[in-house]
């Protein structure tokens, strides 16, 4: 018997519109920022996401999920809880609690059914977990490379987005693979920091995109939960 293969493949399985996390349901705020034309086209899609990478809730989310990575292996679940408590707690508004909160129980739960050699038992169950949290136990419990996951989750945020994005109406499908095409070093950038990251480094600075987040718990008429 030889042991769990490392191999970053599992990335492309875990972060799949098809591993049933729900994802598509969340816009992040984005809807808000569509029905109020600060996102009308393809440079202000690409400038809105560039922002949650730079400087907002991606970048956040790559520190925690760095973090999850190192704690994960040791199965310290005093230590995973007290980092999820923390996750939880900057969510900047209630729709953002309930897209990390339910994404990331909803991925803990697959990757325990389906994943045993990424399952993190140290994980609490039962509750929700925030989605970085869950993702980077995961990952450092399966022995993948620490700056290839982060590299990964960034970009599985900007496909999540740019997919939002399409469906709302302000760009189609080629321009929506133009915007990932161009934000793809912004995400091996963002990888690169967050791999050699510590809690200090937590910090966003999005405001727009957080305003919108919290307009959209408001906004009369919406596809999206968030």
């Amino acid at each position: 018997m030889t042991g769990p293969d490392p191999s970053p493949l599992q990335l492309f399985a875990w972060l799949s519109p098809a591993f049933p996390v729900g994802a598509f349901a969340y816009s992040h705020g984005l809807e808000s920022a569509v029905d109020e034309g600060l996102v009308q086209d393809a440079a202000s899609v690409e400038a809105w996401l560039g922002d949650l990478l730079r400087h907002g809730s991606a970048r956040q989310d790559a520190v925690l999920a760095a973090e999850a990575w190192r704690r994960a292996p040791a199965g310290d679940a005093g230590a995973l809880a007290e980092l999820n408590d923390l996750a939880l707690a900057l969510a900047p508004s209630r729709e953002r609690r309930l897209e990390t909160g339910g994404t990331g129980r909803a991925f803990a739960d697959a990757i325990r059914a389906s994943w045993p050699e990424a399952h993190c038992p140290a994980l609490p169950r039962g509750e929700d977990v925030a989605y970085p949290v869950a993702f980077g136990a995961a990952a450092g419990t399966a022995g993948l490379p620490l700056r290839a996951s982060l590299e990964a989750l960034a970009l599985g945020v900007v496909g999540n987005l740019v997919s939002a994005a399409v469906r709302l109406g302000p760009i189609g499908q080629t321009d929506g693979q133009r915007v990932t095409a161009a934000l793809l070093p912004e995400a091996r950038r963002l990888g690169a920091f967050a791999a050699a990251s510590t809690l200090d480094d937590l910090g966003a600075c999005a405001l727009r995109s957080d305003v919108a987040a919290l307009r959209h718990e408001t906004l009369y008429s919406r596809l999206f939960r968030s």
